[in-house]
């Protein structure tokens, strides 16, 4: 496995509504919150304070869980999360999902293969996600061994990119 400290992995796979609505002049951030199927993950990152952090300069290849994606916790997980005494470990699970620099899919596709089939990416939480390649789909593995799918790719941010995820990753 090729370890690269770098965020994003993503396929040419259906684009959600995030895709249409994203413009490289907005932040990540921006982007989010402009997307109906991202309201989820955008009142968590407000609850973890993280708004600021991730407006930045960056740049932050993202992989952004859809509402979807959060519905497949367990029941009252987000919720739970979403609690100011949870604060650190919402913080924890959404950098987990966060990648320092702006790595697109054709990028990310390389580095998959160069890997011999596996790329390990350093989360800016200090985790790691395997990616893969399965049929046409690139696979986020977490450390728990939970799978996600990159749905949409290549949402280019004005400080990084943004794949969507189909499933919410978790550090240990």
């Amino acid at each position: 496995m090729k370890s690269i400290k770098l965020l994003g992995v993503v396929f040419f796979t259906t684009l959600t509504s995030i895709a249409a609505l994203a413009q490289n002049s907005k932040t990540v951030v921006e982007n989010a919150i402009a997307s109906p199927d991202h309201t989820t993950l955008v009142a968590a990152v407000t609850a973890a304070e993280l708004v600021k952090t991730l407006s930045g300069k960056g740049p932050f290849t993202v992989f952004a869980p859809t509402n979807a994606a959060f519905a497949k916790l367990p029941n009252g997980t987000v919720e739970s999360l979403l609690k100011p005494e949870n604060k650190s470990t919402l913080q924890a699970v959404l950098t987990y999902h966060v990648v320092a620099g702006n790595l697109d899919s054709k990028a990310v596709v390389a580095a998959i293969k160069a890997g011999n089939g596996s790329a390990t990416l350093t989360t800016v939480q200090g985790g790691k996600l395997i990616g893969s390649i399965e049929g046409k789909n690139v696979i986020l593995t977490d450390e728990k061994g939970n799978k996600s799918t990159i749905t949409a790719v290549d949402i280019v941010c004005s400080n990084g990119i943004i794949h969507v995820i189909d499933s919410v990753v978790l550090p240990k």
